[in-house]
């Protein structure tokens, strides 16, 4: 019924836990999910998930906040893109959120890491899994420079205006909420998330991340993505099972996958 197409079962709280998790899944309805990587240390872990269950995928990626990594190359990327059940480049973008002292020119690294990506998801007609957080602007430029109108994907765990959401959209990626749909502050959101076309729209956890309410405060997991579509749901005054069946709809086209 439920997707959850953004979630990092490979970090701590959440690998160990596994039998766990997938029996809170099937208990909630979550059939599928997207296991993303982060860096390409951690890239084994996350394949080795995609590959033992039918139900997972995985992308491959280096995050942008991540320092003191192996840097990727684009050669790294694409060898790893056509391993078996990677459907994804990222999670990728830009994060000024934490400049700590340090000037946007200082950046630069961010940005050309973020430029290999975007060249692999040209070269390997993959999607993109964006993250950009206080640095929009030079993500969406970047996009329509590198991307060449080539580029699609979405833009994951969406805090943006609406604004960039329209921007997003006119360049054909999707826009995914988590729980912090869910939020007392996140009003803001709220109004984006109703504005933005169903048929763009996806759904996710961000597990160990952002519990919905009424479970925050606590490690993240698949299963709570049916709260994040039952708040979507009110949003734009529909049923749940309907914002089920489109975000999973969306979830097989833009990952290019069989339905369930």
């Amino acid at each position: 019924m439920y997707v959850d197409s953004h979630c990092h079962l490979s970090f701590p709280g959440l690998g160990e836990r596994l039998p766990e998790i997938r029996e809170a899944m099937r208990d909630a309805g979550v059939d599928r999910a997207l296991c993303i990587c982060t860096t390409l240390e951690e890239f084994e872990r996350v394949h080795a998930l995609a590959t033992a269950y039918d139900n997972f995928w995985c992308s491959v990626g280096v995050h942008p906040d991540n320092q003191g990594v192996l840097e990727p190359t684009l050669q790294d990327l694409l060898e790893r893109a056509r391993r078996p059940r990677v459907v994804a480049l990222g999670e990728t973008g830009l994060d000024y959120f934490r400049l700590e002292g340090r000037s946007l020119s200082e950046m630069r690294w961010q940005r050309d890491r973020f430029a290999v990506h975007i060249r692999a998801a040209r070269a390997s007609g993959l999607p993109l899994v964006v993250h950009t957080r206080s640095a929009s602007a030079d993500t969406l430029a970047m996009l329509r420079d590198e991307g060449q109108g080539e580029v699609r994907g979405v833009f994951h765990c969406f805090t943006e205006t609406r604004e960039v959401a329209q921007a997003a959209l006119a360049m054909g990626f999707h826009i995914s909420f988590s729980g912090i749909l869910t939020f007392r502050n996140a009003q803001a959101l709220r109004d984006v998330a109703r504005e933005v076309p169903l048929d763009r729209c996806l759904i996710e956890t961000d597990s160990p991340y952002l519990a919905p309410v009424p479970h925050r405060g606590k490690t993240n997991q698949p299963a709570w993505v049916a709260e994040v579509a039952a708040a979507l749901a009110a949003l734009k005054g529909l049923d749940v099972a309907t914002v089920a069946r489109a975000t999973s709809l969306n979830f097989e086209r833009l990952f290019a996958l069989p339905p369930a």
